[in-house]
């Protein structure tokens, strides 16, 4: 009788554990960390689920946690993945990282920013735009700005081997084709263009008056306006035979053989609701929100007011690796 009540007694313990009754979840964080602990302490707060975030650190940014997955992947820890890009979550499901899950949450954000069987979801994205010295008397209009004559000398652009500058040179190549895309970046070169270590620098040496422009990311625009710089923001390709602009979302994925799957889920939902992704505006990262009529600040468009670049991201992962090795020999020729 005695062993039978200890047997019993074990059984509830288990039943009514942590881990079986759906009470926490493990997510796995590239966006900074500033931005996103405030969003699961919310959650948290909201549910009672208890959240164990495991961010990646600045030297590895998006890359640590992304190998982590993949080294997991046999016996996975993480139950989510919150990506501050979607090329590496298409790297995870290329390797069978991933689970699909359609979020009631998603309904409302455009299909260009769906993985198409639900292995990831976008939401509350950066746009790529030029930021512009008041200086310039006359504005670039396009990205190709870089490539004419009257522009020389003039422009900066963060090294395309690193960050959403890879992501970008990817996304031309497989919007324009190899051919135009090298003429692009080799009359890019040749019109004496300046590449700076990062997107901050960029925007930075666009302050100071070193250079008149820079393509760079919208929060580091966002916030050199914020400090009062003498500068201001051009959308390029806006034009109805131009290109548009790239956007660059969070991705949210489920880990395939998540052991928190129903708290997993509950995750994914929140994060994709518009009033976190009006959080996220209104934070210093300035994100827009993919869900249109999103209350956001006025320092940038809405993504209903804005041209978009039309790209198949799991296209543009496989593209970013192709051309790696050209972009090297690129950049240090």
């Amino acid at each position: 009788m005695r062993r039978f009540a200890l047997l019993l007694l074990a059984c509830m313990f288990v039943a009514c554990s942590p881990k079986e009754s759906g009470r926490e979840v493990t997510v796995y964080v590239s966006e900074d960390q500033v931005f996103s602990e405030p969003i699961l302490k919310a959650f948290e707060k909201e549910t009672g689920i208890r959240v164990h975030a495991v961010y990646d650190t600045e030297e590895s940014k998006s890359t640590g946690v992304m190998n982590r997955l993949i080294a997991e992947k046999k016996n996975p820890r993480a139950d989510v993945y919150w990506a501050n890009e979607p090329i590496r979550a298409e790297v995870l499901r290329q390797k069978g990282v991933l689970a699909p899950y359609k979020s009631p949450s998603a309904e409302g954000i455009a299909a260009d920013f769906v993985q198409k069987e639900y292995y990831w979801t976008g939401f509350s994205a950066r746009i790529r735009l030029l930021l512009v010295s008041d200086k310039a008397g006359k504005d670039p209009e396009s990205i190709l700005a870089y490539t004419e004559p009257a522009y020389r000398g003039k422009g900066v652009i963060a090294n395309p081997l690193f960050g959403t500058t890879t992501s970008h040179v990817a996304a031309l190549f497989t919007l324009w084709g190899d051919t135009r895309a090298k003429a692009f970046l080799e009359g890019l070169k040749k019109n004496s263009t300046a590449i700076s270590t990062s997107n901050g620098e960029s925007a930075d040496f666009v302050a100071q008056g070193r250079y008149l422009f820079a393509l760079v990311d919208s929060d580091d625009a966002v916030s050199r306006i914020r400090r009062k710089e003498k500068v201001h923001i051009v959308y390029p390709d806006q034009k109805a035979d131009e290109s548009g602009i790239f956007v660059v979302p969070n991705a949210v994925m489920l880990i395939r053989g998540a052991p928190h799957p129903a708290a997993a889920k509950r995750l994914i939902d929140y994060l994709l609701r518009p009033e976190t992704e009006r959080r996220l505006a209104f934070a210093d990262c300035a994100q827009i929100p993919l869900h249109a009529g999103t209350p956001m600040p006025k320092d940038l468009k809405p993504i209903d007011r804005i041209k978009v670049m039309h790209v198949d991201y799991a296209e543009v992962a496989r593209t970013l690796v192709r051309i790696q090795p050209w972009l090297k020999a690129w950049v240090e020729e």
